[in-house]
C-alpha cells in the first residue's frame, strides 16, 4: 500500500506587497510547479519583483493571485485565456470603484461648498422672489 501524502499548511505573516519569496518558496506555498510560475509571468498574469541579481521574488499578494488563478483553473474549469480576462475585468472593475469613490468625495466636496454659500446668502436675503411673481 502506498503511503499517503499529507498536506502541511504554512502561515506566514509579510507585508502583502513586499517581494520575500523565492520562486520555490511561492511555488510551494501556491501548491504549483515552479516552471508553472514561469509560464503565468511571460503571460502576464503576475509580475514577481526582481531582486538587484534578478531573482524574482514574490509577495504574499502574488502567492494569493496564484491561488486564485489555480482555483480558477481548476474548480471553474477555465482555460488561461479566461483567466486573463477574469482578471483584466476585475482590474478595470476596481479601478471603476476607485474612480466612482473618487468622484463621490468631489460630489460631497461640491455640496458642503455650495451649503456654506447658500446660507449667508438665505440670512441677508428678507424675502424670496419666485419668477412665477415676476410679470
Amino acid at each position: 500500500m502506498a503511503a499517503r501524502r499529507t498536506r502541511r499548511t504554512t502561515t506566514v505573516t509579510v507585508e502583502s506587497g513586499r517581494g520575500v519569496f523565492m520562486i520555490s518558496v511561492a511555488a510551494e506555498l501556491a501548491e504549483m510547479h515552479p516552471q508553472t510560475l514561469r509560464m503565468y509571468e511571460q503571460r502576464g498574469l503576475i509580475c514577481p519583483k526582481r531582486s538587484p541579481k534578478g531573482t524574482r521574488l514574490y509577495s504574499q499578494e502574488d502567492v494569493d493571485r496564484l491561488r486564485r488563478i489555480q482555483e480558477m483553473t481548476t474548480e471553474l474549469g477555465l482555460n488561461l485565456a479566461g483567466v486573463e480576462r477574469v482578471l483584466a475585468l476585475e482590474e478595470q472593475l476596481t479601478a471603476a470603484q476607485r474612480q466612482l469613490e473618487e468622484l463621490e468625495g468631489e460630489l460631497d466636496e461640491a455640496r458642503r461648498t455650495l451649503r456654506g454659500e447658500l446660507v449667508p446668502v438665505s440670512r441677508t436675503s428678507t424675502a424670496v422672489i419666485r419668477a412665477s411673481d415676476i410679470r
